[in-house]
Formats: structure tokens, C-alpha cells, sequence
């Protein structure tokens, strides 16, 4: 089965999702494909604020809800899933999103920035899972796709903490997708490269105060890592998600989809 780009559909009616870090950057892009395929979606993240402005800028799309939750507290995390199911129900897609990224040499790696990148990329996928998987063992179907990083499938300098995790977060799903085969669940990862987010924002913020180079020198310098000279686009690793969650990939698990224009293969 395939949809095109910008076609909407009601494929995922009656389907209850979770998107962690929903409201901004890739996961606000996952929310509105969602929402455009049918889905009920509850987007999940620490700033209360952001989700409720992004819940009532989605309203015309289609039932869009927010809970609030740091994913690496695991109690907080039940909680939330707790209020999504209040509301719409039980959960049948997870899209583990959340994440951060910190940059130093390894040397300069103390352990506050390493358990930070561990916490939010690997326990925060590890909490939303456990969480959201009873469900989805009831109704004998579920999707759960981790948004994770090219940085989980290559080295890269000076962010080592944030490639362990990422690494990590993909092992986590390889495991989990042999796991579940026979239930009717699959677990793929999505692995962006440098994207049009907050992040990269923050990382050209990094380059300009530590090399004196402009902020267009710095954004180039990070297109330049992908062989189209470009930086992927939210929509972009979206629509590899949605793929993912829609009828005809049920064949697809323990896969990592790269999305970065060639940069690893």
C-alpha cells in the first residue's frame, strides 16, 4: 500500500498515539501526519506550555491532546500514559521521540552530561515502552518506532555520550523487534541526520561561539555532511515514521531507516 506525500488518509482511525517531545521539530511534524491519517494523538513533553499551544494549533486536523512528563522519571511517565488513556484510550502506536544531544571531547565528558544523554535518549524510550506495551499486547497490534540518529549508527567526535545512546537506543529496538515478531507488534528506529530543528539550532549556536565562523558558515558546515548538501527536513523523517505505522509495513521490524540523504548506508 502506498500514500502519497501530502495525502491524507483515515488508515489509522480508532488508533490511539503517543508522540514524545510532540509539540516542537520532528515531533510535531510525526503529530500532524498522524492526526492527517485519522489518529488520535497525545503528545507528551516537559513544557506544558509548547503542548498546549501546539494542541490547540492542531484542533482542525483532528483529536490532539497533551501530558505532561520529563520521560526520564519514570513515574512521570506513568502518570502521563495514565491521562492518555483517560482520554482516548488505549495506546496502539509510540513514536519515542524525546531526546537531547551535548557536545564535548570525551575527556571533557563529565558524568552529569553522560547520564543526561543516557537518561533522556535511552531510559526515556526504555520508560515510554514498557509503558505503552501492555496495550498493545491486548490488542495484539502496536507500532513503536524510536526516533534515533545517524549518531547511532557511526562514530562521530566530541559527542560520544550522544552516539552511546543513540547506539544504544537501536540495540534496544533490534532486541525488542525479535521479541515481539509474533505479536502482531514491530519495532523499527528512524536515524536523522542533521535536521531542521531546534537542535541544529543550538549546534550552529555552538559552532559560532567556539570557531567565530557565521551562522550561515556553521549551517553549511552541517549540510555538508550530507551527500545532497542540504539539511533533511522535519516532514521529511515524518513521512518515514508514518510509513511505518501504516497498514502494508507489517513485514518491517528491527529495521533503522536512515534519512539523511546518503550520509550512511
Amino acid at each position: 500500500m502506498s500514500i502519497a506525500v501530502g495525502q491524507s488518509s483515515q488508515l489509522l482511525k480508532q488508533k490511539h498515539a503517543v508522540v514524545t517531545g510532540g509539540a516542537r521539530g520532528i515531533g510535531l511534524a510525526i503529530t500532524r501526519l498522524l492526526l492527517e491519517h485519522g489518529a488520535r494523538v497525545t503528545m507528551v513533553g516537559r513544557n506544558t506550555e509548547s503542548l498546549q499551544q501546539s494542541v490547540q494549533n492542531l484542533q482542525a486536523l483532528g483529536a490532539a491532546q497533551s501530558a505532561s512528563a520529563d520521560v526520564s522519571d519514570p513515574a512521570a511517565v506513568g502518570h502521563a500514559f495514565n491521562d492518555a488513556r483517560a482520554r482516548f484510550g488505549p495506546i496502539h502506536i509510540l513514536v519515542n521521540n524525546a531526546g537531547q544531544a551535548g557536545s564535548a571531547s570525551f575527556l571533557k565528558t563529565d558524568s552529569k552530561l553522560w547520564r543526561r544523554m543516557l537518561a533522556v535518549n535511552l531510559d526515556g524510550t526504555f520508560y515510554c515502552t514498557q509503558a505503552a506495551l501492555p496495550d498493545l499486547f491486548a490488542a495484539g497490534w502496536g507500532r513503536v518506532v524510536n526516533v534515533a540518529s545517524v549518531a547511532g549508527l557511526r562514530g562521530a567526535a566530541y559527542i560520544s555520550a550522544y552516539c552511546a545512546s543513540k547506539h544504544a537506543v537501536i540495540g534496544l529496538t533490534r532486541a525488542l523487534a525479535v521479541e515481539l515478531a509474533a505479536k502482531g507488534i514491530t519495532v523499527n528506529a528512524v536515524c536523522p541526520g542533521y535536521t531542521e530543528t531546534d537542535m541544529v539550532e543550538q549546534a550552529v549556536a555552538n559552532i559560532v561561539a567556539k570557531t567565530g565562523r557565521t551562522p550561515q558558515d556553521a549551517r553549511l558546515e552541517l549540510a555538508a555532511h550530507n551527500p545532497q548538501q542540504r539539511l533533511v527536513q522535519p516532514e521529511e523523517v515524518a513521512n518515514a515514521v508514518l510509513w511505518l505505522c501504516l497498514p502494508g509495513s507489517e513485514a518491517i521490524t528491527g529495521q533503522a531507516i536512515v534519512v539523511a540523504g546518503g550520509e550512511v548506508s
